[in-house]
């Protein structure tokens, strides 16, 4: 219905639809930019974009997948174009009301995670930071189920192995 109106012109119908799962278009945004100006930035690329192409969507249920996709496409735009590297201390500012042991692991898991290839890095973190399920990975990503599966079982036991020789050391 809202989709519908939305299609049609109506952009407080369009604006109430991306109100609406704000917080998960956010936290989609910031796994991929990793602060919270970038992901505002690809969060207003991504509504420009719907509210230029939302006449060509085709299916209205698929409206958040589609629009998933496309927050996703403009964050890697933006890291192409700004050719971004992570750093550990923009991940150290992080907030989180965990005590210092649980900051210190997040740390060595990004520490570890960002060692993967950045196609590993984005099922696990769409799988595990997000609890997103293979198929809405797929849908997003646009890569078949069977890869998304693979690439986050891959990237685990690449992971599990890096850990592994990290406690040996």
């Amino acid at each position: 219905m809202m989709v519908k109106k939305a299609k049609e012109g109506d952009k407080d119908a369009l604006v109430q639809l991306i109100m609406a799962k704000k917080q998960e278009y956010y936290k989609l945004a910031y796994i991929y930019m990793k602060n919270k100006e970038d992901a505002l930035d690809a969060m207003e690329d991504m509504i420009v974009i719907i509210y230029e192409k939302i006449h060509q969507l085709k299916k209205e249920d698929a409206f958040y997948s589609w629009s998933k996709t496309i927050l996703v496409n403009c964050c890697k735009r933006l890291l192409r174009r700004k050719n971004k590297i992570i750093s550990l201390d923009l991940v150290k500012e992080e907030v989180h009301e965990g005590g210092f042991e649980q900051k210190d692991q997040e740390i060595i898991l990004e520490k570890y995670l960002s060692q993967l290839n950045e196609k590993h890095q984005e099922a696990i973190r769409l799988r595990y930071f997000l609890d997103l399920d293979y198929q809405t990975i797929a849908d997003i990503v646009k890569i078949p189920l069977g890869t998304v599966k693979s690439r986050i079982s891959i990237g685990l036991k690449k992971l599990k192995e890096s850990l592994e020789v990290k406690s040996h050391e």
